[in-house]
């Protein structure tokens, strides 16, 4: 009888029960969260499903990230692994390739003054650099964490991990993915905050028939000149123009194919389970996680608002024939931001199609995030 009560006392305390902090309790809370807003309200699935988890998971089972060296057999944990490829850039390099495979640069090539969007949407980068120093962080902290404003969060894991702040580097990737997925919700009141009826409701001129030949020059003429200028963007910058000229040439198929869809969700599930496995209690919950997500929504805030201003200038400039709602769609979170764009201004028209402008900019601040990334990164001389 005692053999069996100790079997089931040394069973018992092997349970999670005995393990968890409050901490710990707290962060299966906020996953579950997580999952009801990405399950029920639908805010980004495809990104909020595999973070939630890797959030539920690590902080049931802390030593699912554990690593080698740590660990008494020599082995580390299984997100552990995926966490390494986040490290070493592999994942968000991959990512970017598969964005590239799926986008039609087509209207930023019709309506280059998109660039002028997507650059000033970068604004908030560079408003959370400065609030970041002014909180205390390194400067290369502060950079890292900057990054967050262009609403992407492959270039902040790949800033994060070349500037050598792994210790932040999840706060900053739950943060920045956290703001992609939640770009319905905090957009639209800040682009209806800055912008009159009259002018959510201006319908642009249809853009020009893009030719196929423009559409292959483009991804190689951007490497070139891109990668001349900031070599250290190559990684993001080519990997992106990569996929999209696998979409353009039309000779390469099966790369398109797989590169947007079977490779894509396969980094996305790697990626999304080990940002969430970064966020273990005790990395967690502290007074500097809480200034990054703080400062992510500023300068996230600030990006879409600098977006959304300079639309309204360009709209004075041409006479009324940009709708400023457009400019919101700066930061890099594509499509979200895009579409969020689209549903502002059909809310003031329905009549009123704005998709396949907002993508100039959209697209557009992909390459403004990857660049300011890279900006960085010749400062800090950092390759």
């Amino acid at each position: 009888m005692g053999y069996i009560i100790e079997t089931l006392g040394n069973l018992m305390h092997q349970t999670a029960f005995f393990n968890l902090t409050w901490g710990n309790y707290v962060m299966v809370a906020v996953a579950c969260v997580f999952l009801f807003l990405a399950i029920k309200k639908e805010y980004e699935p495809l990104l909020l499903v595999p973070i939630a988890f890797g959030m539920l998971l690590v902080n049931i089972y802390p030593d699912i990230m554990i690593s080698p060296e740590e660990a008494s057999n020599g082995v580390g944990g299984l997100l552990y692994y995926f966490y390494v490829l986040d490290e070493w850039a592999i994942l968000p390099s991959l990512i970017f390739m598969g964005v590239g495979a799926m986008t039609d640069f087509g209207p930023l090539i019709a309506n280059p003054k998109s660039f002028l969007l997507g650059a000033s949407a970068q604004f908030g980068i560079f408003a959370a650099y400065l609030g970041a120093m002014a909180m205390g962080f390194s400067d290369k902290a502060a950079a890292a964490i900057s990054i967050i404003g262009g609403a992407d969060g492959p270039t902040s894991i790949f800033l994060a991990g070349k500037l050598g702040q792994t210790a932040i580097m999840g706060p900053i990737a739950v943060a920045a993915y956290s703001y992609m997925s939640l770009v319905p919700i905090i957009q639209p009141p800040i682009m209806k905050l800055l912008t009159t009826e009259k002018e959510r409701k201006i319908k642009m001129e249809q853009l020009r028939p893009v030719s196929k030949l423009e559409k292959i020059l483009f991804p190689i003429i951007v490497t070139i000149v891109v990668c001349l200028i900031l070599p250290s963007t190559a990684p993001l910058v080519g990997a992106l123009m990569l996929g999209n000229l696998f979409r353009e040439s039309g000779v390469v198929r099966q790369l398109q194919d797989t590169a947007s869809n079977a490779l894509m969700y396969i980094v996305v599930i790697l990626l999304g389970t080990s940002v969430g496995a970064t966020t273990s209690a005790e990395a967690f919950l502290n007074m500097d996680t809480i200034n990054i997500v703080v400062l992510g929504l500023v300068a996230f805030a600030f990006g879409t608002a600098a977006g959304v201003l300079f639309g309204k200038l360009m709209c004075k400039v041409t006479g009324g024939k940009v709708n400023p709602l457009i400019g919101s769609a700066g930061v890099s979170a594509v499509p979200m931001a895009a579409r969020v764009s689209q549903k502002v201004g059909a809310e003031a028209d329905p009549t009123n199609f704005l998709l396949m402008h907002a993508m100039g900019p959209n697209v557009a601040g992909v390459i403004g995030t990857a660049v300011a990334a890279g900006t960085f990164m010749a400062i800090f001389g950092v390759m």
